[in-house]
């Protein structure tokens, strides 16, 4: 009994995380549609949906710190989270690709062949796209040890999310760099955090 009330406890947490996830992509949709978003809408409606794109990845890689460092374990959330941070990147490459490129083949293409940065992003998309797939209990009894070899990729989509973020301007700036180095700690504490296991590994 008591654990099904957790268990719905917890649906019901993971359902409010989705809602108030999805509350910046919802406001700024209603000021780029109510014309409220400066002077170059379609750049700021883009950049926002890939900030916090970048912003829910750097949370979902925040939950194991939290929980080793501090003891508060929220790992049941972080598939929430995660998807919260693809479906993000889904809605930046969606306006970037239907706004900012409208759907022309040729540019796109030019453009994830040659330029650095977009390539990146294509790259963390399609990390966090397969990451996404395989987020069900399905995917985890199917690829059995697999599956968290899979999802240890996150941390190469949060590398190539950062530099693309830090790349996507013409300047290099204060803020994209803070983004940068909280990834470079998440993934140092990730390497720390491994080394006392492989440590202790049988040799082959």
């Amino acid at each position: 009994m008591m654990a099904a009330r957790r268990g719905r406890s917890a649906g019901l947490i993971r359902l409010a995380l989705y809602g108030i996830g999805l509350v910046p992509a919802v406001v700024s949709f209603v000021l780029g549609a109510t014309n409220r978003l400066g002077a170059d809408p379609v750049n700021t409606f883009e950049r926002t949906l890939g900030l916090w794109a970048l912003r829910f990845l750097i949370l979902s890689l925040c939950i194991t710190p939290l929980r080793d460092l501090t003891g508060v374990n929220l790992v049941r959330y972080r598939r929430a989270v995660g998807l919260l941070a693809f479906w993000y990147a889904l809605f930046h490459l969606s306006a970037y690709v239907a706004l900012d490129q409208g759907f022309d083949l040729h540019t796109l293409l030019a453009d994830v062949t040659t330029r650095p940065f977009i390539i990146l992003g294509m790259v963390a998309f399609t990390i966090l796209s397969a990451l996404a797939a395989t987020s069900n209990g399905w995917a985890i009894r199917r690829l059995g040890r697999r599956w968290k070899a899979l999802h240890r990729w996150v941390y190469a989509a949060a590398i190539c999310a950062a530099i693309h973020f830090i790349l996507s301007f013409k300047v290099i700036r204060v803020e994209t760099l803070l983004y940068g180095l909280v990834v470079a700690a998440l993934l140092a504490f990730r390497v720390y955090r491994a080394a006392p296991r492989r440590a202790k590994a049988p040799p082959v």
